[in-house]
């Protein structure tokens, strides 16, 4: 039964919003007549174009990692537990807290109630759930576990939301660092040091080479700095219109993944993704090139997406999988290794989501070592900033107290 999105008044002249089933657009309009309401706005609800019009009163307009990754844990508890799947959809779509996400459920439970399947269902919503979530809900309709799957699958979302969070949680305090450093000595050469230097443009005497250069910079700062501002915006959309050509993006990945320190994390970060995706992919009956395709489109790095690529037609024409990825020496050697442990024990998906869980920690491993470098090299920096601005202050005081003795 087709979902509408409606927006109606009650007798006192309250607004009422949200989403009600029906055959059409006047059957729902005459069900809302029945209620009490006066309907305003009854539009359909099917698809992702439909979907982004409701919850207008928000901006976001996709459903979040988190919000993903609760709603597929809670729809496997209630099917496991034995819920048909349109009534497990209604009582999600019902505590949703916020609108989008109830619009969108509702509008998933109307196809699943029209007859179609839940990956179909979850089709008219690409944005919100991507070719791997949907990969993986049909094969778990056609291998009649469903619930396992989104089991499953919801320790895959959350396992690497908390990896990704970690992450950005390590250089949250390095970026604080950063900015607020800009911001002092921004202040300091915008403010403070023409302000105390100044006193000394009467004495006519002859300044340090390190205060002119501070005063120089001073007045760069106070007079230049929306041209700054451009060239650094101009180099961005240089850099930006380069990287959109295949050749030289593709050569900049393959430089960031021997770049140091952060070409290891780079290749870790990705590697993790791949692993587990491949891994979850495998384990649900998905064949091994869909596979391949699915976890490739999980890389950020178009040098390893090549690489998955070159790997997925050397599978197709008869390679085993670790021999394939290992053909461009691009992915760890430990993943390779472990694959074709996999492949000779049978035990591929064992193997990769042990490769999965080894990258991930090192991964976290590598980037606590390189924020612990981070923190003290940034607090070292600023301190030396600081004290050649301060030098630039004071060396002419210390010189004009040498004149007076």
């Amino acid at each position: 039964m087709p979902a509408y999105r409606y927006e109606a008044a009650d007798a006192a002249g309250r607004a009422d919003r949200g989403v009600i089933e029906a055959d059409s657009p006047k059957q729902a309009r005459s069900q809302l007549r029945a209620r009490g309401l006066t309907p305003i706005i009854v539009d359909p609800l099917a698809g992702s174009g439909a979907a982004q019009r409701g919850g207008s009163a928000l901006f976001v307009r996709r459903l979040s990692t988190q919000e993903q990754a609760l709603f597929t844990r809670q729809l496997a508890s209630l099917i496991v537990s034995g819920l048909p799947l349109d009534e497990a959809l209604g009582a999600l779509a019902d505590q949703a807290e916020r609108q989008y996400v109830h619009e969108l459920l509702a509008g998933i439970r109307a196809e699943v109630m029209g007859g179609s399947s839940l990956s179909v269902a979850l089709s008219q919503h690409p944005k919100d759930f991507p070719d791997i979530y949907r990969a993986l809900v049909s094969a778990g309709e056609h291998s009649g576990h469903l619930g396992l799957v989104l089991e499953r699958l919801a320790t895959y979302i959350e396992t690497r939301n908390t990896l990704t969070s970690k992450i950005r949680l390590a250089f949250t305090y390095p970026a604080i660092v950063t900015v607020v450093a800009f911001a002092i000595v921004i202040f300091l050469l915008s403010y403070v040091v023409p302000q105390v230097v100044s006193v000394f443009a009467n004495t006519k005497q002859k300044l340090p080479t390190l205060t002119i250069v501070m005063l120089a910079l001073s007045d760069f700062v106070r007079n230049w700095w929306w041209a700054a501002l451009g060239v650094i915006a101009v180099i961005a959309l240089i850099v930006r219109s380069l990287l959109r050509q295949p050749d030289i993006k593709l050569a900049w990945h393959r430089w960031l993944l021997t770049a140091p320190l952060m070409g290891k994390l780079i290749r870790g970060y990705n590697t993790a993704r791949f692993a587990s995706t491949l891994a979850i992919l495998v384990s649900a009956g998905v064949p091994i090139l869909r596979s391949l395709q699915a976890a490739g489109e999980t890389l950020t790095n178009q040098a390893l997406k090549t690489n998955v690529d070159d790997a997925t037609t050397r599978v197709r024409e008869g390679a085993s999988l670790a021999r394939a990825l290992a053909a461009q020496n691009q992915f760890p050697p430990v993943l390779v290794h472990l694959i074709r442990s996999g492949e000779a024990t049978g035990n591929l998906p064992v193997m990769l989501e042990r490769a999965a869980t080894g990258e991930g920690q090192e991964l976290e491993r590598r980037t606590l070592f390189l924020t612990s470098l981070l923190e003290p090299l940034l607090i070292l920096t600023m301190g030396v900033v600081v004290l050649l601005i301060v030098l630039a202050v004071l060396m002419p005081i210390i010189e004009i107290n040498q004149l007076v003795r």
